[in-house]
């Protein structure tokens, strides 16, 4: 057996196609414009993966017909910015940061219509172990809000694979609730699950599902990659991963930007701690797939080496990797401050990223050589980097 001939030959236009969206609030949209930049480039996500606000996203998305999945995403994001529609009166980074945290604090104060409310009397004033004592908001009109924006039903026919993230609130165990699996236990996705992968405490209450009460994903790891490459093993992937936070950045020089980039290094993900350990499996295999065409023939048909045999296959990974890169007026409050002009910026930053990202489609093109995953992001600098250069 050459030791070669395992190796996936596709290209990534032919893999399967996975859209992976990051928890970050307020900062979602820009997951919402990248999606209508990848439809308009003919990318239709055969599975969406998503934590938080991309949990709902992801909901949107999987849980309508492709052609309805952009103005369902615009409704829900003019929806949610719908407070604050005025815009600063005076230029500059310095004046906009204060329009920012005014426009947060506006949000803190009195909620986002079809998202959440604050609770009155204030939790604190709430008997403890009551349900209005643990958390500042209602997230009842979120609710609502999945139950007319989201077909429960198509994703629980399984038109397209969703899976979302949460954490066990008394447990501490991260779990998926993904439709392909809870499927074959005769289970289906409702908008309590969107709900509970976005549940982030103090603000947002637990939501319960089969009696276990559950938190934001995000609490425990922001980003899906890991359970898509840990589920599918076998076909080729396509993955665009939309991040909210990056971990690289400056040096902080204010405490307001200290808590920011607190926030960022929390919330991002590890893209290349992610293929530095594919790459380690990958040589493993290619190894063990070497050993094993070296066998005397005797031994190739033998149980054991059959077993290994079966361990060695893998399949292709190319992860193009957006991230939102804050600007300069941007500070702690960016993920909760959901102004509308904010909510514009933000969708548009996620269109031009996707288009400058698909410019050059040649690495779309070839297949991947002696590599089983690599990560490109496309968007730095507007030049092409590898998975060994990425945050």
């Amino acid at each position: 057996m050459d030791s070669s001939s395992s190796l996936p030959g596709k290209t990534p236009l032919e893999a399967q196609r996975v859209l992976v969206l990051q928890g970050g609030g307020a900062l979602g949209s820009y997951q919402a414009g990248a999606y209508q930049a990848l439809c308009h480039h003919d990318f239709e996500p055969e599975w969406v993966a998503g934590i938080s606000i991309g949990a709902i996203n992801a909901a949107i998305i999987a849980g309508n017909e492709p052609a309805k999945r952009v103005e369902r995403l615009k409704e829900f994001w003019e929806m949610v910015s719908q407070p604050v529609s005025w815009k600063p009166v005076v230029p500059g980074d310095r004046a906009r940061s204060v329009f920012n945290e005014t426009s947060a604090a506006i949000i803190a104060t009195f909620g986002v219509p079809g998202f959440f409310t604050p609770r009155i009397p204030p939790a604190p004033l709430w008997p403890p172990g009551t349900t209005s004592a643990l958390s500042y908001y209602d997230t009842a009109p979120l609710k609502q809000t999945l139950e007319r924006l989201v077909d429960f039903d198509r994703i629980n026919d399984l038109k397209t694979r969703l899976s979302v993230g949460a954490v066990g609130v008394t447990s501490g165990n991260f779990r998926y609730f993904d439709n392909f699996e809870l499927s074959k236990l005769g289970k289906k996705i409702g908008p309590e699950h969107i709900m509970a992968s976005g549940a982030l405490p103090p603000g947002f209450p637990s939501v319960v599902i089969d009696g276990e009460h559950y938190w934001d994903g995000g609490i425990a790891c922001n980003t899906p990659l890991d359970f898509v490459l840990d589920q599918e093993r076998r076909h080729d992937l396509l993955i665009f991963q939309v991040d909210l936070f990056s971990a690289r950045g400056e040096l902080p020089a204010t405490l307001l930007e200290a808590a920011e980039r607190e926030k960022d290094i929390r919330y991002s993900s590890r893209t290349r701690l992610n293929t530095d350990m594919n790459r380690r499996l990958h040589n493993a295999r290619m190894a063990l797939r070497d050993l094993i065409s070296k066998l005397p023939d005797d031994l190739k048909n033998d149980p054991a080496v059959e077993y290994l045999r079966e361990a060695a296959k893998e399949n292709t990974v190319t992860v193009v990797h957006l991230i939102y890169r804050s600007k300069n007026h941007e500070s702690n409050s960016k993920d909760y401050d959901f102004s509308h002009i904010g909510v514009v910026e933000h969708w548009n930053a996620g269109v031009r990223d996707v288009h400058q990202s698909m410019r050059q489609k040649d690495w779309l093109e070839r297949p991947q050589s002696g590599e089983t995953m690599v990560a490109y992001d496309l968007t730095r600098d507007g030049e092409q980097a590898s998975a060994g250069k990425k945050e």
